[in-house]
């Protein structure tokens, strides 16, 4: 009995710090990268920055894969080798994600550049959209009458979110880039539609094997790597060339490449305890941390078009999370109240 209360209370216990994990993750990883491009001082290149988290991420991951095979090294070359050496078509399958990972990644900074920190965590919740279309493309998933009318509500209010701070033209941050609010949105608009691909076709690469989460993570950055390189040279090669990859960085910057790095592992892990509910919750925590932060610290004018249009963007995602056929499978298996008679009281 001690240990089954024991159990229950320790899943409680990883539920809610896996609900606090997320929202951390989620409201303090847009509000970052926000204000590196808006603080004074040398604006880093945010190409490098990618590459970086993927270089952070590909030892995160290796150092997994390492304990998940009994802190063994043999072992640990052995499993290298096995996946990405021994099944190249296998590996060429990751080079789709990883690619597309590197582009959106940029396209965020790019976002964060020109949108407030409120308005891109908002506006950023589309990609429930694209991964539900693409997930009924891709996986043939169906989804619930409720998820449509989920999708509605989202479409809606993150057009009144941007219609909110449409005033807001163009600006210009302390230290930064000239803000246009129209690229920020094109850019946001297209992460979340190679996040949601990135996310189903991964998803189906995952559920069509049984190589772990971790090392399929370690061929994605593995594979990611010479891909980001390209696109730092291409778009900044003659910076690059002239001051140095890492001009800009200091301690703030290297924070934001881990924090990135990470968010993606944290999520991985949080899924394993929070249901949808949690996650709902969470991402809806992360949206108002987003908008009062902002508000003292980038003088965000929160207004009541914005207001009602997060609002209803916080309700897609918990009628996005809701499953009507797991509540009628919860109602069935209560007893009705003629049950309820013929069982014999102790």
């Amino acid at each position: 009995m001690s240990v089954c209360l024991w159990i229950s209370g320790n899943e409680n216990t990883l539920k809610y710090v896996s609900l606090i994990t997320l929202t951390l993750q989620n409201a303090i990883l847009g509000l970052s990268m926000r204000y590196s491009r808006t603080r004074d001082g040398d604006l880093f290149l945010s190409s490098t920055a990618v590459v970086m988290s993927e270089v952070v991420k590909l030892l995160t991951c290796l150092v997994l894969v390492f304990l998940e095979e009994g802190k063994d090294l043999t072992r640990f070359k052995g499993a290298l080798h096995r996946t990405i050496v021994k099944q190249p078509i296998d590996t060429l399958k990751v080079c789709v994600p990883s690619v597309v990972y590197i582009v959106q990644n940029n396209l965020l900074y790019v976002s964060a550049s020109h949108l407030d920190a409120a308005t891109y965590q908002v506006t950023y919740q589309l990609k429930i959209l694209t991964t539900a279309m693409f997930a009924v493309v891709i996986l043939r998933k169906k989804l619930f009458p409720t998820q449509w009318c989920s999708l509605v509500f989202l479409i809606v209010g993150v057009v009144m979110v941007q219609l909110a701070q449409s005033d807001a033209g163009t600006s210009s941050g302390a230290g930064g880039p000239e803000q246009i609010r129209f690229i920020g949105f094109c850019a946001a608009l297209g992460a979340c539609v190679l996040s949601g691909f990135a996310g189903i076709y991964f998803e189906k690469i995952l559920k069509g094997s049984d190589i772990s989460v971790w090392m399929r993570n370690v061929q994605l950055s593995f594979l990611s790597l010479p891909f980001g390189f390209i696109t730092c040279f291409l778009n900044d090669g003659r910076q690059i060339t002239s001051q140095g990859f890492f001009f800009g960085y200091d301690f703030f910057i290297w924070y934001l490449v881990v924090l990135q790095a990470c968010g993606g592992l944290i999520v991985a892990v949080v899924v394993k305890y929070a249901d949808n509910i949690l996650k709902g919750f969470a991402t809806s925590l992360a949206i108002i941390i987003s908008c009062v932060a902002s508000i003292y610290l980038f003088n965000f004018q929160l207004n009541l078009q914005f207001s009602a249009g997060a609002s209803l963007v916080i309700c897609s995602i918990f009628l996005y999370g809701y499953d009507p056929n797991k509540q009628q499978k919860i109602v069935s298996v209560r007893p009705s109240q003629d049950e309820k008679l013929l069982i014999p009281k102790v």
